[in-house]
């Protein structure tokens, strides 16, 4: 086992191009995604006003796994993130499994945010095929990622920008309408709970954690981005004590607002329930505004997404888990062939969501259906332990510590286990928490067969 006291933090030619203001507005809109945008309604309408609930239930779970990241990354904060912290503390197959899933989660993330993305743009410009769109916006988003990783950053810090702006109008304008001081509203705070807070019951509120748990993935990217900051050790300590507010306020303070503003039943499923709370504050052109947004949204995630993987390949590599040529670092500090090689397969999975939609697509979609949990649970063991040896080698590197250890990383686990049960109970999601099944025996087959044997020759 190796000593987590002596994680290396050596960038491997990278550069810590990106500053402190770059990683606090990843941060912020890493948790904002067009799922927030356009999800919620749906959520709200399979939960009824409880949906509340079920968003600050949700991002409780998040925030105490940011919390265990963010004491980590503090103490040792080195490329690879929770990969290198899982592959120290827990063995080889950890750190091998944990970064093959992410990188498998945000290889069909990026698909999946192409084809959005160009389902968005096709009513602009309805003579060119959905399948051109989303290869103009996966070609543009890698140049991006291949020119610098100062690039992406700006290109992300004004994406997010965007994103945390309307949150916030929404936030305040809201705000005034329930309360009833917006012109020609009414008092409405009242509507949250009209007929009944819980109106589809308690289960319905399980049901909805299952749903949202998925839309705060996204989060712990700061931990990544930090391997290329000036300043990784104070930027991911504020970004992840900032992580509390977050949640409050951009999920659950709207999503409240949303069920004050508008009865439950009448929130729009199909669309954007936010573009249709700014058409009732009387704000013109609040739809197209608010899709501009989600596009906005969903390009922000794709920028992110390319980045993420291709970092975590990079760093996989590095413990040689990956290819050996995906290394080659250009002469700006870019692993050029790790984003290429991820770009690839997004390229693979968008031609499939056209050629072979019902099953290519389906499954690498749905596969990565549950690859959340599964990390979140490997975080939180990987933190058990490396907390623990870090006490007794070096207590003066935890400088960021998670709160009530060990009891509430051992509560965390039990809520992963107790969300992964739930999946398997509710029909609608049960295949993708089968699929992401597979998914994960597959990678730990790959590490027992063919990884394990030639590391032990080596």
């Amino acid at each position: 086992m190796v000593d987590e006291t002596a994680i290396e933090h050596d960038d491997a030619g990278l550069r810590r191009s990106l500053k402190n203001r770059h990683l606090q507005m990843i941060a912020l809109g890493g948790i904002i995604g067009a799922s927030l945008f356009i999800g919620s309604g749906a959520v709200i309408s399979t939960v009824g006003p409880a949906a509340v609930l079920s968003y600050a239930l949700g991002g409780l779970l998040v925030v105490l796994v940011m919390r265990m990241l963010g004491e980590m990354a503090t103490a040792a904060p080195t490329l690879g993130s929770f990969m290198e912290y899982a592959r120290t503390s827990l063995g080889d197959w950890a750190g091998f499994t944990i970064g093959w899933l992410y990188w498998y989660y945000w290889v069909g993330v990026v698909a999946f945010e192409a084809v959005v993305g160009a389902e968005l743009l096709n009513p602009l410009v309805p003579v060119v095929p959905q399948w051109v769109l989303s290869l103009v916006l996966m070609f543009a988003l890698t140049a991006t990622n291949l020119v610098s990783v100062r690039s992406f950053g700006e290109t992300e810090f004004w994406l997010a920008s965007i994103k945390v702006i309307t949150i916030v109008i929404f936030l305040l304008c809201g705000a005034v309408f329930v309360l009833g001081l917006w012109p020609g509203a009414e008092f409405s705070v009242g509507n949250i709970a009209r007929d009944g807070f819980v109106a589809n019951g308690w289960f319905a509120v399980l049901h909805g954690v299952v749903i949202v748990i998925f839309s705060y993935f996204g989060t712990e990217i700061v931990t990544i981005v930090s391997a290329e900051s000036d300043e990784p050790e104070r930027s991911v300590a504020k970004a992840t004590k900032a992580v509390v507010w977050r949640v409050l306020l951009f999920y659950v303070g709207s999503v409240a607002l949303l069920v004050m503003i508008t009865p439950w039943q009448q929130i729009p499923v199909e669309s954007s329930p936010y573009a249709a709370a700014f058409s009732r504050f009387g704000l013109p052109g609040a739809e197209v505004v608010v899709n501009v947004v989600v596009f906005t949204a969903v390009i922000s995630v794709l920028n992110s997404g390319l980045y993420t993987a291709s970092r975590m390949l990079f760093a996989l590599q590095r413990r040689r888990f990956a290819p050996a040529w995906v290394r080659d670092v250009n002469r700006r500090g870019v692993p050029w062939k790790a984003i290429l090689l991820s770009t690839l397969v997004g390229y693979v999975a968008v031609a499939a969501s056209y050629v072979s939609p019902d099953t290519i697509f389906y499954f690498i979609i749905n596969s990565a259906g549950a690859v959340a949990l599964f990390i979140y649970a490997i975080i939180a063991a990987s933190q058990l332990r490396m907390r623990r040896r870090l006490e007794q080698r070096a207590p003066e590197r935890l400088k960021l510590r998670m709160w009530f250890f060990p009891y509430l990383t051992w509560a965390t686990l039990v809520v992963i286990a107790a969300v992964i049960v739930t999946m398997g109970a509710i029909g609608e999601v049960r295949s993708q928490l089968t699929l992401s099944l597979v998914s994960l025996v597959g990678i730990l087959l790959v590490y027992v067969l063919f990884v394990r044997p030639r590391r032990r020759s080596a």
